[in-house]
């Protein structure tokens, strides 16, 4: 097996070396061998020509935000739920978000992988138990262990240098965020449960059919249930985005997040925030591509960040 992988290396580097390939089709077979090279070959060049980017170089300072900028995310998990009341008296719920130190753990670059995104990871993890690949992509970056790991696209003058660390402050307070995560898994449900179905008359003649789903099809033609028919199965435990998420205060010493807007998940799920699609936030007041701490702050020492409520009270619905 050994001889065999050296003598497809050999080969692929005599192919590699070829000149005389001018052929579209041919030039897409010698970039599979450079990535399959790059990828099983412990030649230094190789290595450094993997690691260089081809010259690209990623800078870690504040830049200009403009339109078309698409900044990345972060992770954060869902602590559980607080209140807050109006000036009204009105209870208003609110959902504790806990950012626990995000760092890019991947850098990809469209000369390398096609892409411009960031790989975030959060959290920590001991190496045992992690996977043997997965420890070996953190020690390949040279990063800490982590526990979650996500990507987020970005526009090539929001990419971030590897290791950067990404707080709470990444966000503004007043903004909106589109919220994704794993619902709540509610098991086996029926129709009326899982679908708001009215249900059967529960009068005379109606004998144990009171939740029942009525007909689900018809005779002969066509002869079948359509697919995609509304009818009992298993409910919740599906990846959703919920739009449009306020952000109602910040707590930089503890990577803290409030947010008013349903937030899906159990308590200590892992969720993703990026900015929203569509409210966008003013991008005079958002850090880009992030929030650089200096190194004389003490983040201990911060105050929590509150949203500008305004005239009108955001707390309360329209009329």
């Amino acid at each position: 097996m050994a001889a065999g992988s050296r003598g497809l290396i050999s080969y692929l580097y005599l192919f590699r070396s070829s000149s005389n390939i001018s052929n579209p089709p041919y030039r897409t077979t010698v970039s599979i061998a450079n990535q399959f090279l790059r990828a099983f070959s412990s030649d230094t060049s190789l290595a450094n020509e993997n690691n260089n980017n081809n010259g690209r170089t990623v800078e870690g300072k504040p830049g200009v935000m403009t339109a078309d900028s698409k900044r990345t995310g972060v992770i954060a998990v869902k602590c559980g739920m607080t209140a807050l009341w109006d000036k009204w008296g009105a209870r208003v719920p609110i959902t504790v978000l806990w950012c626990d130190e995000n760092i890019v753990s991947q850098v990809k670059t469209p000369d390398k992988e096609g892409i411009t995104a960031l790989q975030i990871g959060c959290g920590h993890k001991k190496e045992k138990h992690l996977t043997k690949p997965e420890v070996g992509h953190f020690r390949a970056q040279g990063v800490p262990l982590k526990r979650k790991l996500r990507e987020f696209p970005v526009t090539e003058d929001a990419l971030l240098p590897l290791g950067t660390q990404i707080s709470v402050r990444h966000f503004v307070p007043g903004q909106f965020l589109d919220v994704t995560g794993i619902t709540k898994g509610k098991g086996f449900q029926g129709v009326m449960k899982r679908w708001n179905f009215q249900g059967m008359p529960a009068s005379h003649g109606a004998s144990k059919s009171h939740r029942s789903p009525g007909s689900t099809g018809q005779r002969d033609a066509p002869g079948k249930v359509f697919k995609g028919k509304k009818m009992a199965g298993r409910m919740g435990g599906k990846q959703r985005t919920v739009k449009n998420v306020w952000v109602y205060k910040i707590d930089p010493a503890r990577n803290l997040i409030w947010v008013r807007g349903q937030v899906p998940g159990n308590e200590g799920d892992f969720v993703f925030l990026k900015d929203a699609l569509y409210k966008k936030p003013d991008i005079s007041t958002l850090p880009f591509p992030t929030y650089f701490s200096t190194e004389d702050e003490d983040v201990s020492s911060l105050e929590p960040l509150v949203a500008d409520l305004g005239e009108t009270d955001p707390f309360m619905a329209a009329d």
